[in-house]
């Protein structure tokens, strides 16, 4: 498989979708740099949730899984510059009881009895 190294994030070209942040368009294609295939193969990625940020740094990660698909050779080269590590950090869960994960209700004196 080849391509002409386009991007496409949402149904929009890298240029658009990060035409505000044009540092991350960096960041995205450093993968391919690092390997030599810029121009190589072509993208079709969906991200959502969190922020710019985060979907870049989602992004380049899956960048980096799709390139060993194509070529193991790459997976040294790969894991050395870092981009094979996830970040597995998520949304702690809502607590029973609780407005979110550690928040509760403000005790009210007034419905406590005194003794």
């Amino acid at each position: 498989m080849s391509g002409t190294g386009k991007i496409t994030i949402n149904k929009k070209d890298i240029s658009e979708y990060l035409k505000r942040y044009p540092l991350f368009i960096k960041e995205v294609m450093k993968p391919l740099i690092v390997v030599d295939a810029e121009k190589r193969y072509d993208f079709l990625l969906n991200v959502h949730g969190g922020g710019y940020s985060s979907q870049i740094g989602a992004i380049r990660h899956g960048i980096s899984r799709s390139l060993l698909l194509f070529d193991d050779s790459y997976k040294s080269i790969l894991k050395k510059e870092g981009f094979l590590t996830r970040d597995s950090r998520m949304v702690e869960r809502k607590k029973y009881g609780k407005h979110k994960k550690e928040k509760s209700t403000d005790c009210d004196s007034a419905l406590i009895p005194l003794l």
